[in-house]
């Protein structure tokens, strides 16, 4: 059986949502990131991204990882895209043309949305960054968020999803990583396709599953 190490409330929620989408069995492996912890050293502390026998899936010390057999997978959207050609019937890509565009918008996931993204999440997480410096900051990540938004508001203007007329592996990447945005109050409405596009990602049934643990494990 196949080990994921991480916790939801981390990028392992990638490959749990997927997991969850084709009803497959694993080993989760809860492992927390070590600077959510006062003291990751400590005796009690549960398995963190320091622990040393973590260390040895991933020396790196970073979460989610993926044990297939002798394989080790370290990136998130490395073990989706693995998970999903090896198991994901039409949630994998079909042809050599759908295998190229799964690996475009998955760079264009991490490459020109992630970060901009994220940065929104930190920023307005807990209440938000009612400062100055704090809402410029918010600007500045929504004008660098707004030239992949339109490419994909054009591209989602004439179909349902990211490769065509169902939901791949491609929409769940990019969705997760777009996820993070969802916090900036209007951004999405300038792009109705990419929100509808977003929502109607999020209303599956194994998403939804996967927030429900998210949301239920300790902050």
């Amino acid at each position: 059986m196949s080990t994921l190490y991480g916790v939801f409330r981390s990028r392992a929620s990638r490959p749990i949502w997927l997991l969850y989408e084709l009803n497959e069995t694993f080993e989760h492996v809860p492992v927390i990131q070590a600077y959510r912890l006062k003291d990751a050293r400590a005796a009690d502390a549960p398995l963190n991204t320091a622990s040393p026998e973590f260390l040895k899936v991933n020396p790196i010390g970073q979460i989610p990882a993926w044990v297939e057999g002798d394989l080790v997978l370290t990136e998130s959207l490395a073990i989706t895209n693995h998970i999903a050609r090896t198991r994901g019937g039409d949630l994998a890509p079909k042809t050599p043309a759908e295998a190229a565009h799964l690996d475009q918008w998955t760079l264009l996931a991490v490459t020109s949305i992630e970060g901009p993204a994220l940065e929104i999440q930190t920023i307005t997480g807990q209440g938000g960054d009612k400062t100055a410096e704090g809402q410029a900051a918010i600007s500045i990540c929504a004008a660098k968020l707004r030239r992949p938004l339109a490419r994909l508001e054009t591209h989602l203007a004439s179909q349902s999803h990211l490769l065509g007329d169902r939901f791949t592996v491609a929409d769940l990447n990019l969705a997760e990583c777009l996820r993070y945005a969802q916090g900036h109050p209007t951004l999405l409405r300038e792009f109705p396709a990419v929100k509808s596009w977003l929502d109607r990602c999020q209303a599956r049934e194994a998403f939804q599953r996967m927030w429900a643990a998210r949301t239920a494990e300790p902050v």
